[in-house]
This record gives structure tokens, sequence and C-alpha cells, in this order.
């Protein structure tokens, strides 16, 4: 937490604004916009709520297909299906780890030739760092597919200056406990449809009807964000820029200390933007460095210091095991290999040095000799 956040916590306690409306819900969606370069916003409880939202405004139902990104977590994809409809997943390419364009044209492409385009494409934007927007936009728009970005990993971040989850026709983030800024749980739909977001928060509030008693002509959700969480948001706002360099900086240092050793290779900075490094994530080629991504893990495991494996493919998920996939090379061997290392904004040099020297002491318990000092 910053600064900030209390203050406005303690407001909406003084003035009795704890239900999911009031001052903050209003300024927090005003200021969101401010901070993204959207028009419209609505705030919501989740990023998971804004995605189905989301496809439920574009029109997805029952039995239609929709393309997704295979690697990221299974929230991007499970909204498909509350509403019924049908993944189908897009690989990665090794440049940005997120959806390879030209795998998606193909894709679509043959969709199209089979009479059966999908009713939409999620866009991911995986790990702090934007996707290939424009090819991506460009094919979506050549066929007729509408374009929804999940940006729930990437606030903070730039493609060609803008911010993704802004160039869709609709784009939704994430402020759970783990993303760059969080409000503990919430997310944000932006649009540049008025009509888009003002039929969100309608069904976002259960689809009441303006009528002096509880009127209901369309199933609604409990989705709406409380006054309490959007004060919290605005002040996280406030500190936005200040994580994201923090969590650049995580990255910059595990690069200056690991980026040389043999066998690992960082998440690579696509060159159309700024990352904002949400998660530091690396690769191990295990007979290069000595140890496979397990043994590192698990060795980080014993050093009480917590990291996980890249995000398994939606693909090679149980629930979706039956689901179409075009490619899926790339993000297979990436899971096998990658790992995301400890990258909160509040790491301080101590800590990041432990993991650096927990890493090391793996490839030299293989036998190969480290430098004794990384951090200065």
């Amino acid at each position: 937490m910053g600064d900030h956040e209390q203050k406005f916590v303690t407001e909406a306690f003084e003035t009795n604004w704890i239900a999911p409306i009031g001052p903050h819900v209003d300024a927090f969606e005003r200021e969101f916009c401010q901070t993204v370069g959207a028009n419209h916003a609505a705030a919501v409880t989740s990023g998971t709520a804004a995605l189905h939202l989301a496809l439920k405004l574009v029109g997805v139902g029952v039995g239609d297909e929709v393309f997704c990104s295979s690697l990221t977590f299974s929230a991007s994809a499970n909204p498909i299906a509350y509403l019924g409809a049908k993944p189908v997943f897009i690989d990665s390419d090794k440049i940005s780890w997120n959806m390879d364009p030209n795998l998606l044209v193909a894709a679509l492409e043959q969709k199209a030739k089979l009479g059966k385009l999908p009713k939409a494409v999620i866009l991911v934007h995986l790990y702090g760092q934007s996707a290939d927007i424009d090819p991506i936009l460009k094919a979506c728009n050549h066929y007729g597919v509408t374009m929804i970005e999940d940006a729930a990993e990437a606030l903070g971040a730039t493609y060609k200056g803008r911010s993704p989850g802004t160039f869709g026709k609709i784009g939704i983030f994430s402020f759970n406990g783990n993303k760059i800024i969080t409000t503990s749980g919430g997310g944000m739909l932006v649009s540049e449809d008025p009509e888009m977001t003002a039929k969100a928060r309608f069904w976002a509030t259960q689809s009441r009807d303006p009528a002096p008693h509880y009127q209901h002509s369309e199933i609604g959700y409990n989705y709406r964000l409380s006054n309490v969480l959007a004060g919290i948001g605005r002040g996280q706002l406030m500190v936005l820029k200040d994580r994201v360099a923090a969590r650049r900086r995580n990255c910059e240092i595990y690069e200056q200390a690991l980026g040389d050793v043999p066998g690992i290779e960082f998440m690579p900075e696509a060159a159309w933007g700024l990352s904002t490094r949400w998660l530091t994530c690396l690769t191990i080629d295990p007979t290069a460095f000595g140890a496979d991504r397990e043994q590192v893990r698990l060795a980080l495991a014993d050093a009480q210091i917590e990291a996980r494996p890249v995000w398994k493919p939606l693909h090679l998920q149980p629930i979706f095991q039956d689901s179409e996939c075009f490619g899926g090379e790339v993000s297979e061997d990436l899971f096998d290999r990658g790992l995301c290392l400890p990258s909160g904004s509040n790491l301080t040099d101590e800590e990041l040095d432990r993991v650096i020297q927990a890493i090391l002491k793996v490839r030299s318990s293989a036998g190969v000799k480290v430098a004794a000092s990384v951090i200065s």
C-alpha cells in the first residue's frame, strides 16, 4: 500500500458509503480512464467478471467459438465456458510469449473457409508485456471478428506509446491481490462505447430495471465494486508508476546477476513497448545450466523462496483437453522450462540476492563454478 489508500478508505467509512456504489467508484472509473487513455470504464469485482461481461456484450453465446491465447491463466478462458461457448486456443510467439499473429491469421483463414469464424478473439497481454496488437487487430478487422483484450497482467505497460487494453472493442484489467496494483479483489472493463460500459454496469448491478420496486427483465450479476475497495484503487493508481519502476528494477537486478549464466534466458522485452515486468520470468536449459527448471524450483522452495512454473498452457489443462488448439509447441516448451521468480514491488536487495544465490547454488551443486557476489 501507498500513502493515500487509508485516507480514501477512512473517507468511505466516515461518509457511510460502503456498498457497491458511491463517489469512490465513480472517481476510480474516471481516474482509471485518465491513466490508461480510455473514455469509459465500469469497475467490477474482478477481472474475470469484467471478461464475462465483455464476452456477453459482444454477443457470445451457446455454441459460439472464441479464440484465446493458450499461455495464460484459466480465468482468461473460463468466462467462455460460462456462456456455453467453446474456446479455441492459439499458441505464443517467441518474441513476446503472447499470441502468435501468424498463427492467428492461419486459424482465422481456416475457419473462414469452413464458414465458422469465431465470435471473438481474447488477446492476453502476458506477465506485464503487451502482445503485438497491430497485426492481430488487423486480422480481426479483416474477418469482422471482435477483439477483446485481457490486460489483467499488463496495467502500466505500453504498446507503441499506448496502454494495452485500449485497442480492442473492450479491454479488461484486474486488481487481484497479486497484480501490480491491487484493491484486494477487483477489476475494470473499458471501452470507447459508452453504451457498452453502461450495459456492463446494468448487468453488474443485478440488471435492476428503473422502477420504484425491484424489477428485472434480464439476468444480472452481483459484480459491482464496493466503494471501499474503489478507494483503495484510487490510492493505488497514484503509485502505479512507482510499482512499475520497482518491478522493472527487480528484473534488471536478476538479469545483471543471471543473464550471462549459461542455460538461463529471461523473457524478452519486445521492441514495440514497455513491459512492466509484473513477474520476472526466465527459462532454463538443463543441459547448459546443469539442472532443470523443477530442480531449481524445488531448491528455492527448500530455501523458503516461492517460485512457480510459468502458466500451464490452457490446451494442456484437463478442463480444456478436448478443445482445439493452433500450434502449441512454443507454449509447451515455455511451460517445461519456464520459471517465475519472486517479483514483489517491496523486495529488498537482500531478498533479491538471496534468490539469486539460491539459484547459483543449484548450478554450483551441479559442479559449475559461480561468482560469489552478485549485488554491489
